[in-house]
């Protein structure tokens, strides 16, 4: 009992913890403010395109149109056992996506698909087990769900992958490969299958697009470099203290960079979402914007959008991030045949 209350006594004096609590909420309020001016000329001027968004249960405004090659839309959504995955899941289902989930734990897997069907008795779910911080993992699910779709007499695409997965590690973990294993889950992850599904992305009859979820936290970023060692997170195994919450504002930085450049060189649309409690709505605002509305960063629900932190525009740093990531990429495509870089 002792060691518990000391150990949690030096984690609330610790620096982290206060960079967490004084910046982050800083970061919060800017966004906040961001997004209030941005709505107030909006309405000033009468020209806020979404003005009078739906709700959630009225009928979809995007959801891509029935094809004689799509019946249903296919939607991935990573981390999808709870917070803003499983709603996510759960709304997007009443729209009449045919909803994947992705997520490391079979028995939250089975419990998601029994509350989505519950809420809605004629919804089309699919769980597949994948831990975002192993390569294997995510090669192995694109493998099984291409095989899915070919016995499920499905069209081979994908129609929209929200890459929701992250965690806050407070201590050190490292993947097989030595990776830092909040920079494996928050980014490496999310870049790699997003490659992987490529194929399936560009070969849907209809405009497919990729959600990636980061936050306001990235504000808190003023640079930092873009290399292999960094990227990986190794070189923060080698500190004496583990700077956890200054690692998560710089995996959801390398999220919002990818997105762009993402955007950039291919056209798939990018979201980032703000806090769990309404961040659901900026996901649905996302899924079904119109297709011309790509390279967007959604905040605060209701179809509002705001201009992330001045340095995720820097087009430089998301290139030199794309080459770092793709290095990456092969590496591990290489490990994973047994083949040496």
């Amino acid at each position: 009992m002792e060691s518990t209350v000391t150990e949690a006594f030096h984690f609330v004096c610790s620096s982290q913890f206060w960079r967490m609590a004084i910046f982050w909420t800083l970061s919060l309020i800017i966004s906040y403010l961001q997004s209030f001016a941005q709505r107030f000329v909006a309405a000033q001027s009468k020209s806020f395109v979404y003005s009078s968004p739906p709700s959630l249960p009225q009928a979809t405004r995007s959801v891509p149109s029935a094809t004689n090659a799509l019946r249903t839309p296919i939607c991935i959504i990573t981390g999808a056992t709870s917070g803003l995955g499983a709603a996510a899941a759960n709304a997007l289902s009443m729209k009449g996506f045919y909803i994947v989930l992705a997520g490391r734990s079979s028995d939250l897997l089975a419990k998601a698909i029994s509350d989505i069907k519950r809420q809605h008795i004629g919804a089309l779910v699919k769980a597949f087990e994948v831990d975002m911080s192993s390569f294997k993992s995510v090669l192995k699910f694109k493998n099984s769900l291409q095989q899915w779709l070919l016995e499920s007499n499905l069209h081979s695409s994908v129609q929209l992958l929200i890459n929701n997965a992250g965690i806050l590690a407070t201590s050190c973990r490292l993947t097989p490969e030595d990776y830092d294993e909040m920079m494996a889950t928050n980014y490496i992850g999310a870049f790699c299958l997003t490659k992987v599904l490529m194929p399936l992305l560009e070969n849907s009859p209809v405009p497919s697009r990729v959600i990636n979820v980061t936050s306001f936290t990235h504000r808190n970023v003023s640079g930092m470099p873009v290399d292999n060692d960094t990227v990986t997170g190794k070189c923060f195994s080698r500190l004496n203290c583990y700077p956890y919450a200054q690692i998560y504002e710089y995996s959801k930085f390398c999220l919002l960079l990818f997105s762009y450049e993402l955007q950039r060189q291919i056209g798939i649309m990018e979201k980032s979402h703000q806090a769990p409690e309404n961040g659901v709505s900026s996901i649905i605002d996302a899924a079904l914007a119109p297709p011309e509305i790509t390279g967007v960063y959604f905040f605060g629900g209701n179809g509002g959008t705001i201009r992330s932190s001045a340095l995720s525009y820097s087009t430089k740093l998301s290139k030199d991030l794309w080459a770092t990531s793709c290095d990456i990429f092969l590496e591990l495509q290489l490990a994973s045949t047994g083949t040496s870089a």
